[in-house]
């Protein structure tokens, strides 16, 4: 996932992607994008849920771009 941040909040949204058991990983960038998260899920359905209930709900991220592995 690609996630747009408040301003300087970067670090803060990185610490709270970490604490969500389905990401494996999450790093600031530098760029368009403030964070980058690699997430593990079942099924899209699950992957949906994670974005829309857990990620887009912590404070201070203000947009994301899934993108799936086509393996």
């Amino acid at each position: 996932m690609l996630i747009t941040s408040e301003l300087g909040k970067e670090l803060a949204v990185v610490e709270g992607l970490k604490k969500i058991q389905n990401v494996k990983e999450a790093h600031t960038l530098y760029g368009v994008y403030d964070v980058i998260a690699q997430v593990e899920c079942e099924g899209e359905s699950d992957l949906r849920n994670l974005v829309t209930n857990r990620i887009r709900a912590l404070n201070d991220v203000r947009a994301t771009m899934t993108l799936m592995v086509a393996e």
